[in-house]
């Protein structure tokens, strides 16, 4: 069981941008925060918890590397989330100048070029809470591009990948939004089982109980 919204929106070949990517993912923000503001309206003791930040600092992963070189991929997340609180890090599954990825990303899902991912910061945690890993799809030119990059080149003889070569499927973009992950931040939760039902061994529990989280 994945504990998430999956999305998927058809969209055109204009909309296949930097600019439209963005403009989704302030749509995504913006509906986070009306949400948190409807949740203190109806339960007012809430309001005292700090409220989401609706600007969002975008920056390419390859950015990243440049501004925090010494530190790991997440190292940087955190880093940038802690001074930003809303930050969408984009173009993630290619290679960076250092050699390596900032993470991995199917070939044959998202375009490296239009993707990315949304984190927001955690007061409880003191860390970058990802809450959705996101993009434009691939067409027919950023699939055969990585996955020429990836080594994959043998998948082009699968049904899905010959329907976006020869277009029968239409453009789209979309993603997964934690379901378990928006309820910790909006609630300022340590523990998903604090919003989530779930069986956890001995160790957890004794643990959650001598840090006073209870646990569903």
């Amino acid at each position: 069981y994945v504990d998430q919204w999956d999305w998927e929106k058809i969209i055109s070949r204009e909309a296949r941008n930097l600019d439209f990517l963005k403009q989704t993912v302030r749509s995504i923000v913006g509906a986070l925060a009306e949400n948190q503001s409807f949740l203190h309206t109806v339960f007012p003791q809430l309001s005292v918890l700090p409220r989401l930040t609706r600007e969002v600092t975008f920056i390419t992963s390859q950015e990243l590397e440049d501004l925090y070189p010494q530190l790991t991929p997440h190292e940087r997340e955190n880093e940038i989330t802690r001074q930003k609180k809303t930050v969408f890090i984009m173009q993630i599954g290619d290679t960076l100048k250092s050699g390596k990825r900032h993470d991995g990303r199917a070939p044959d899902y998202d375009d490296w070029r239009l993707n990315g991912d949304l984190l927001m910061w955690s007061d409880v945690l003191n860390r970058a809470i990802e809450l959705s890993s996101m993009g434009i799809r691939v067409d027919e030119r950023s699939l055969t591009e990585q996955l020429k990059k990836s080594g994959c080149e043998d998948r082009m003889k699968y049904e899905y990948h010959q329907m976006i070569a020869n277009g029968t499927l239409p453009l789209t973009i979309g993603g997964g939004i934690g379901q378990s992950r928006i309820c910790m931040l909006l609630l300022q939760k340590a523990h998903v089982g604090e919003v989530q039902a779930s069986v956890w061994d001995k160790e957890t529990l004794q643990q959650c109980e001598s840090a006073g989280i209870e646990i569903l």
